[in-house]
């Protein structure tokens, strides 16, 4: 699922985009924050259900590349109503290849091979840990993130949450190990390539729907290529997996980023990223009532248990940065 990019990025978020030091003024607008902040969610936790009915057509590295295009093709668009262009510098180009393959292409593509495997819901929970990993990277990686016993405690909360998802007691018997690993890994790559453009885009000039943009299509090149050497073209298009894409990439990956700085703009970073924790209720919710993935108790509590470790993890002192 495509995440926020906000003015002063933060790890917490699940998904990509390139963010800049540009703040804007939020713009006035007809439709209530709290409105919008749960269509967010609604959309987001919707990505994982779309994977799963994208993948019943199409290739995992299809999905993907559906997936980016559309959205690059979405903020484009707004870019072209806003009579704004693409950044500019090779240098700025280089690190949004990084960028792209870090917070898009390795992520959106390694979700859908695991959702070959694994229910939706148990994507969008593995997706929620994306939080520890930001925060166990940071510590060693961002210097200004510092430990305090409040986030180790988070961070032990939170594995011990992802442990109770898959059953440990019992063996991780029923989960498949190969597919439950590739999603950990997916929301592993996003923190990482967070690290990445605080440390490299942080300050470029340009708006973040700009930047995310050029990102997004710079994702598309990668993932046409790739899709081009490991899979062949579609022989049909079936209507569902079809329409499932095209949402996944147009609402979930390119709209939804433009109503995040809306929020981010409107309301501030730290309560513009509580939609990181709706993500899994609503996956879990979606996988069940319409996919009728199985649900067993310790899916809904470990998913808690995960979403608390993650909250702590992003408490600070109350002297540090309200957004950081």
């Amino acid at each position: 699922m495509s995440a926020p990019a906000t003015p002063r990025p933060t790890l917490s978020t699940p998904a990509p985009a390139a963010t800049t030091s540009t703040t804007t003024t939020a713009r006035p607008t007809g439709l209530d924050w709290r409105l919008r902040f749960a269509l967010l969610s609604i959309i987001w936790g919707f990505s994982f259900l779309l994977i799963k009915v994208g993948t019943e057509a199409y290739a995992p590295f299809q999905v993907a590349l559906g997936r980016v295009f559309f959205g690059a093709l979405a903020l484009l668009t707004v870019l072209l109503v806003r009579r704004e262009g693409l950044p500019r510098g090779r240098r700025t180009w280089a690190h949004l290849t990084v960028a792209a393959l870090l917070l898009n292409t390795a992520p959106f593509s390694l979700f859908a091979y695991a959702e070959l495997s694994i229910p939706s819901s148990l994507a969008g929970i593995c997706n929620a840990t994306s939080p520890l990993w930001g925060m166990a990277l940071s510590l060693v990686a961002l210097s200004e993130d510092r430990p305090t016993r409040r986030r180790f405690a988070g961070l032990g909360l939170g594995f011990l949450g992802v442990l109770t998802v898959l059953g440990a007691w019992q063996g991780f018997s029923g989960v498949d190990a190969k597919g439950t690993a590739l999603a950990l890994l997916a929301s592993l790559c996003y923190p990482i390539g967070w690290i990445y453009v605080r440390r490299t885009l942080a300050s470029t000039p340009g708006s973040p729907v700009a930047l995310t943009g050029a990102q997004l299509l710079v994702s598309t090149l990668q993932l046409l290529l790739v899709s081009s050497l490991f899979t062949s073209a579609p022989t049909s298009f079936p209507l569902w997996p079809t329409l499932s894409v095209i949402a996944l990439g147009a609402l979930g990956t390119g709209m939804a980023l433009q109503m995040q700085y809306g929020l981010v703009t409107e309301v501030g970073p730290t309560t513009a990223q509580m939609v990181t924790y709706f993500i899994p209720v609503i996956a879990t919710t979606a996988g069940v009532a319409l996919l009728g993935e199985q649900l067993h108790w310790n899916t809904p509590v470990g998913a808690a248990i995960v979403l608390i470790g993650a909250a702590l993890t992003q408490a600070r002192r109350p002297s540090g940065p309200a957004d950081a």
